[in-house]
């Protein structure tokens, strides 16, 4: 089953499933109504606008879109590098924006691998470990 989600302009996330080994899928990420605004002077710039997404245990997700979409945003955001101006973000039922940086390195190190390629082939991926 695949299923897209829109996101930003030009910029969506195609869930499939991949392997399903559990008879009832665990939620990973919950993702909702999160956006991401930068304040550059008298200009807004809305990376991420009103994102909602869930990605379940085993699932394969691809991000993609062009230049200045959000990806990268939504990939720092997932991998608590950044965090959202608002909407909650939620990692193995934990409310995300109630972790410290401590917490949130910890996580990190033991539940993500993040791989940030520059190529046009690949330009950001991630592996959760679980």
């Amino acid at each position: 089953m695949v299923q897209k989600l829109p996101l930003k302009k030009n910029l969506i996330i195609i869930q499939d499933l991949v392997v399903n080994v559990a008879k009832s899928k665990k939620k990973i990420i919950s993702i909702k109504s999160i956006s991401k605004i930068y304040y550059l002077g008298t200009n807004v710039v809305k990376a991420l606008d009103n994102v909602s997404v869930n990605i379940y245990e085993n699932d394969f997700i691809s991000i993609m879109g062009p230049s200045g979409s959000g990806k990268s945003t939504l990939m720092n955001i997932i991998g608590f590098l950044d965090v959202p101006t608002k909407g909650t973000y939620k990692f193995n039922k934990a409310l995300i924006s109630e972790k410290n940086d401590s917490q949130l390195a910890n996580i990190r190190k033991k539940k993500l691998d993040l791989f940030f390629k520059h190529s046009i082939y690949c330009q950001n991926s991630m592996h959760f470990k679980m």
